[in-house]
């Protein structure tokens, strides 16, 4: 048993994310596995598509293996941690130009690092059962992998809140804020998978897409758009406090349980990829600000309370919005010298892959 598999029939390159009790968390080995085989079945003319999908029944990916990061954090000088997300956003801006149609099967959870394998592919597949999200605030981290570039191309403050709450989305939402292409559902995704062995990908979609369920977010976007369009997060707290919805009350009781730093670091980010353009210079202010939180105290904090300890009682540190000044939140935007990630540095970045 190894953590990836890969794997050929007919036409169709497979990638099968292994570790199902890991919920297919990503590790670096992975990573670099993937990498490799993708620049082999580039150059392979039998392989004319590749499909990624997740072992097990629970989800394709639930992100990176995040107690590896806490021990890192903690205990090490998080030089693996960073080395580890430099090969994650290379992949990610790799799957995003890939020359050929990349399918991924976003089957039950896809979080994190799992979007980032997924949600930059040319296909993009969702069933009833898909809970994609970037949860990262609530763990004082903040959306990588490229999702605070998804999310800036959401309609409307969209992917702001999702950005900054971490909420879970189905089908429906996942297809309304441009994270996913194509609803299948669940029980006809085999059928979908054979038929790539001898299919284009869009002959074995026409066989298989249905129209997916409705979703939630549609019906609030009123609210969503007018408060979380405010310019700072204590002025969105207190647009949603102030407004007569629930579930607007309701969100603002979830953002003021999150890292206030990571909350006010993933609003700026978000804002400033609006106006960076390609994903390779949204990547590149990902990986200043992933680094950064290495040395911050929310990120080993956050993962300790929610993943090792599990009591679910962060102690943020500022521990409200108001004591995060702007310079905080600047310093995760600093420039790392020779340790840029430099993805668009020498690239071409306004070539796009469309199939």
């Amino acid at each position: 048993m190894t953590d990836v598999l890969f794997r050929t029939r007919g036409r169709a390159g497979h990638i099968t994310l292994n570790r199902p009790k890991a919920l297919n968390s990503l590790t670096h080995d992975m990573v670099l596995r993937i990498a490799e085989t993708l620049t082999e079945w580039e150059h392979d003319p039998a392989v004319e598509t590749v499909v990624i999908t997740g072992a097990g029944e629970r989800g394709l990916c639930a992100g990176g293996d995040i107690r590896a990061i806490h021990e890192d954090a903690r205990d090490g000088d998080g030089s693996a941690t960073a080395a580890f997300w430099r090969d994650e956003y290379h992949l990610n801006a790799r799957i995003a130009r890939y020359p050929k149609p990349y399918v991924a099967v976003m089957d039950g959870i896809v979080m994190g690092g799992g979007v980032g394998v997924s949600a930059h592919g040319a296909f993009r597949v969702v069933t009833e059962r898909s809970r994609i999200a970037m949860p990262e605030t609530g763990i004082g981290f903040v959306p990588d992998v490229g999702g605070t570039y998804l999310l800036a191309l959401a309609p409307g403050e969209l992917g702001t809140h999702l950005a900054l709450t971490g909420t879970q989305i189905g089908a429906s939402d996942a297809l309304l804020c441009g994270l996913a292409d194509h609803y299948v559902p669940s029980a006809a995704l085999q059928g979908f998978v054979d038929d790539l062995a001898e299919k284009p990908v869009r002959e074995a979609l026409a066989r298989h897409v249905q129209q997916a369920p409705p979703g939630d977010l549609a019906g609030r976007r009123e609210w969503i758009d007018a408060c979380f369009a405010a310019d700072n997060v204590e002025d969105i707290v207190q647009r949603l406090l102030a407004h007569g919805d629930q579930a607007a009350r309701e969100t603002a009781e979830t953002l003021l349980a999150k890292s206030p730093t990571a909350l006010k670091v993933t609003l700026t980010a978000l804002r400033r990829a609006r106006r960076l353009g390609p994903l390779e210079r949204v990547l590149d202010q990902e990986y200043r600000v992933s680094c950064a939180t290495l040395t911050a105290p929310d990120l080993v904090e956050g993962i300790r309370a929610q993943v090792i300890d599990k009591d679910r009682d962060p102690h943020w540190s500022p521990a409200t919005l108001v004591e995060v000044t702007d310079a905080d939140v600047e310093r995760f935007f600093t420039p790392v010298g020779e340790r840029e990630l430099g993805l668009a540095v020498g690239s071409d970045t306004t070539e796009e892959v469309a199939w």
